[in-house]
């Protein structure tokens, strides 16, 4: 039997007032969970996310865990990539390995399209499933940014530095502008069929986007942005934008037709608003504190919400994903944590 079912998140993601602070984490299905782990001795990501009532049970553990404001859906970035014709393998201690990687404007014109109810079927038989029958809490859909998804397909997997991805950007911009567009138009329609199958809210991860400078973001990558986030608005669902070291790009989300400004732990959230940030914010506890004691790991959360909850529009979250490590419990007790004392703040 389905609870009532909470907006808190979606409230707080469209800038209203809420009664607490919502609270969810990246990476929250999977990860550090035992009933996850054991999961995993039996299933790759892979086969876990090619079936549908196993994916959606990863999914909802953490709200049934943790009793978070938010489920996100257990996939992977990579999911649209092999529709277009990109031969990428999830390898375990390594992430994405691509063994076609772009390398020519022919290469870019050879892409595919994606067709999600051919493609990705999985995918949005495991929204419907969570939507219809499971989740009391809003389902959150997402995809990766073309900058983070190009990344992986020209440097042919995971990288420090960019270096390929960013002299390809500079000296093959023909290609470039053209690999945006595909992977646009791909964004779009694999985000639209997430909503049609049920999620209540979206998030980009543009994770890597922060190896660019503000000038080179404006210039190859904006535009592409301002696309995809012109042509989700409407469909009506609150629209976040997340990506690791990228405080200095914090005003050129602002600029965009989204709703939520999701930081990382480097910028705090007071500054953010200093600096201009005028959108709802979603952040942004460093997650390596959630290894720290309880009472390290309280007094930075307080102050986070402390900060957050100067205006309406906040979301509680990590400034990155959940590590192994962590464990369980700590999320538990942070959750119910965040929970009654922004109530209490608020006169709740």
């Amino acid at each position: 039997m389905v609870k009532e079912f909470n907006d808190t998140f979606l409230k707080a993601a469209r800038g209203e007032k809420t009664d607490y602070v919502p609270v969810w984490y990246m990476r929250q299905a999977g990860r550090s969970q035992p009933e996850y782990r054991k999961i995993k001795e039996k299933y790759s990501l892979f086969e876990i996310t090619h079936q549908p009532e196993l994916c959606a049970y990863v999914t909802r553990l953490p709200v049934e865990n943790y009793n978070v404001d938010a489920a996100i859906l257990y996939k992977d970035i990579m999911t649209p990539l092999p529709a277009l014709g990109v031969d990428v393998e999830i390898k375990a201690g390594v992430g994405p390995v691509i063994s076609n990687p772009i390398r020519s404007l022919k290469d870019v014109e050879n892409l595919g399209e994606i067709d999600p109810d051919n493609d990705i079927p999985y995918v949005l038989e495991t929204i419907r499933i969570l939507t219809k029958e499971q989740l009391s809490v809003p389902l959150i859909g997402f995809s990766g940014a073309p900058f983070t998804l190009a990344s992986y397909m020209i440097e042919g997997g995971p990288s420090k530095n960019y270096n390929k991805t960013k002299a390809f950007m500079h000296s093959e911009p023909e290609a470039w502008f053209l690999l945006m567009d595909k992977l646009a138009e791909t964004t779009i329609t694999y985000v639209k069929a997430q909503i049609k199958a049920g999620a209540k809210a979206i998030q980009i991860f543009d994770s890597w986007v922060g190896a660019l400078n503000a000038e080179d973001y404006r210039t190859f990558i904006k535009p592409v942005m301002e696309r995809i986030f012109t042509e989700l608005r409407n469909e009506n669902v609150p629209l976040i934008m997340f990506g690791v070291g990228a405080s200095h790009l914090a005003l050129e989300w602002n600029d965009l037709p989204l709703d939520v400004v999701g930081l990382d732990w480097r910028l705090p959230i007071s500054e953010a608003r200093k600096l201009g940030v005028t959108k709802a914010v979603q952040g942004n506890l460093d997650p390596a504190l959630l290894l720290a004691p309880w009472e390290v790991l309280e007094r930075k959360a307080r102050e986070i919400l402390d900060q957050g909850m100067a205006q309406p529009g906040y979301i509680f979250n990590l400034g990155h994903g959940v590590f192994p490590e962590v464990n369980p419990d700590t999320l538990k007790r942070l959750t119910a944590f965040i929970h009654e004392y922004s109530a209490s703040k608020s006169g709740k």
